[in-house]
């Protein structure tokens, strides 16, 4: 496989090429990443060029239309799944909040759902809420040492037959172990359960193949995979129609607006076509040839296999370092580049810090409440989160080691 051409991949995101960035290094796209040039130019015409009412006849009106069904196309074929099954909407948590009011009609008193509390709220908290409904809820729980979640723990919880969905992370945004997703909708699957997958904390690393990895819904965030703040949904044919109708009632026969109450942004939908933009001119300047999931499988790779080569350093740099704790799997093939530190100081205080010798990071707790206490962190203490993604180079890394050096 060719190595990522670090410079080409930092010239399509106008960011690195902005006087007031120059000397600084970020290092919280766990919370949103930069957008990258495709996307912003689609975003300029729409609203430049095509900001009206879309789907009328007239030809501003028609290429707007045209355009939002582009990306939903697009990406949906980067996803391995059909067109309809993929849906825009405000925001993850608020899609997610939109699917526990579906499930909520759906279940059955007895019936249970599986959470985890390695998860950011957006995917635990509108599924706890259930419990008011009649609705039982079992609690998947990490290893308080390692974050872990153990999949034999899952295997006691299915072992009975009541549980419905089981609700977990593709990885945790402080943990940042990625979990075996494949073998857990596998699992859930043979018991008679449908799975909810939030994808946020991985999509930024790759888009995936809903299809193999055989999830029933899928959830990430398009401003954290170089995109508009909207939240895509995919969620599969055969569930979407099962649940109740969440839209209105005339569209209850589309399957992308089930679950949509209200219109997503329009220009941001549309201009969320320069994600797979973006990723097929990645694939391109690599040599990789193929169909839309293959390009996406590419860019996919290339993209991991840069970050793992630059989180390796950091995690053993962290692990021996006694000041500090550091969440999650030591080695790098196993999580995603998004690294929580916990230590004497505050997080806050140390992203202060870093923030004073150029290294843009976050401190505090991510959403992430009940994770971190579930390890023994306090969250008001919080931990200091740094996280990257391809577009990092090997020098940022480096400069962000020395940096922590000093502070800690």
């Amino acid at each position: 496989m060719a190595e990522l051409d670090i410079n080409w991949v930092r010239a399509q995101f106008p960011a690195f090429s902005e006087p007031n960035l120059q000397g600084q290094a970020f290092f919280e796209n766990a919370g949103g990443s930069y957008t990258c040039k495709p996307v912003i130019d689609r975003l300029t015409r729409y609203y430049t060029q095509r900001k009206v009412q879309p789907y009328a006849p007239y030809d501003a009106s028609r290429l707007a239309g045209e355009e939002m069904d582009e990306a939903r196309m697009r990406l949906a074929a980067m996803m391995g799944v059909e067109t309809d099954e993929l849906s825009f909407g405000p925001s993850t948590t608020q899609n997610t909040y939109v699917l526990a009011q579906a499930f909520r009609q759906y279940l059955s008193p007895g019936d249970a759902i599986v959470v985890t509390n390695q998860d950011h709220e957006a995917n635990t908290g509108p599924w706890r809420r259930l419990a008011d409904e009649g609705v039982e809820l079992r609690e998947w729980q990490i290893d308080p040492d390692t974050g872990h979640l153990d999949p034999a723990d899952l295997d006691r919880l299915l072992s009975d037959g009541q549980v419905k969905l089981v609700c977990f992370p593709h990885c945790s945004n402080v943990v940042g172990e990625i979990n075996d997703v494949k073998a857990i909708c596998a699992k859930a699957r043979s018991v008679g359960a449908f799975t909810c997958v939030d994808g946020v904390s991985y999509a930024p690393h790759g888009l995936v193949n809903v299809d193999a990895l055989g999830a029933d819904i899928y959830l990430f965030s398009a401003y954290k995979t170089y995109g508009p703040h909207q939240g895509i949904m995919v969620i599969r044919r055969a569930l979407g129609e099962a649940l109740p109708n969440q839209g209105h009632y005339f569209n209850a026969g589309s399957l992308y607006k089930r679950f949509t109450p209200a219109g997503p942004d329009h220009a941001q939908v549309a201009a969320s076509a320069g994600i797979a933009d973006y990723f097929e001119a990645l694939a391109a300047h690599h040599g990789i040839t193929g169909q839309s999931a293959a390009l996406a499988k590419g860019a996919h790779d290339l993209m991991r296999a840069h970050e793992v080569a630059l989180l390796q350093p950091l995690l053993d740099y962290a692990a021996q370092k006694n000041s500090v704790r550091l969440l999650g799997p030591v080695q790098a093939e196993n999580r995603a580049p998004t690294v929580a530190l916990a230590a004497a100081q505050p997080g806050e205080a140390l992203a202060q810090g870093l923030a004073a010798k150029g290294i843009m990071a976050g401190g505090g707790d991510f959403y992430a409440v009940r994770a971190l206490q579930a390890q023994g962190v306090n969250p008001d203490h919080g931990v200091l989160r740094v996280s990257f993604t391809h577009y990092t180079s090997a020098d940022e890394v480096e400069r962000l080691i020395e940096a922590l050096d000093q502070i800690l």
